[in-house]
């Protein structure tokens, strides 16, 4: 199988990814104070449909948990394996997170809507990480979660 084939651009792909996403580490998540930003509110709703949501954020360096979970500053620090790393970073910003990411060795990353970073997304798929970019994990978990 070629690196290629862990960019995922069909449906069929995207709904594999969502379906076997049973532990979430999302990277850039927000808190509670910002309640209105998709980088909490997406997870708190993932939260609500039952998967298993590791906050992972950037900032906020007093915070010790989020969605009544326990912070981690790095995913490397994560015990046990994550199915899928939710990131909501800005494009340029992922690239200080992709060695991170590597090293975790989770089966996705998600790339949240408006988000794409084609360097990156391309060292995930060589690492043998499927890739999602520039899609809502809330919108097709909505369509795709329900088992």
């Amino acid at each position: 199988m070629s690196w290629e084939q862990n960019l995922v651009e069909d449906e069929a792909g995207v709904e594999r990814v969502v379906k076997s996403a049973r532990r979430v580490a999302v990277l850039g998540i927000k808190t509670e104070q910002q309640s209105g930003q998709p980088a909490f509110y997406v997870p708190d709703y993932l939260a609500r449909a039952g998967v298993d949501v590791v906050p992972v954020p950037v900032y906020y360096p007093d915070v010790t948990h989020i969605l009544g979970k326990p912070v981690f500053r790095r995913l490397v620090d994560v015990p046990g394996d994550v199915d899928l790393v939710d990131v909501f970073r800005r494009p340029q910003d992922i690239d200080a997170h992709v060695d991170d990411i590597i090293a975790k060795k989770p089966k996705a990353v998600w790339f949240q809507s408006g988000i794409r970073n084609d360097a990156a997304a391309e060292k995930l798929a060589k690492a043998g990480i499927q890739v999602v970019q520039d899609r809502c994990l809330m919108v097709d978990h909505r369509r795709y979660g329900t088992r």
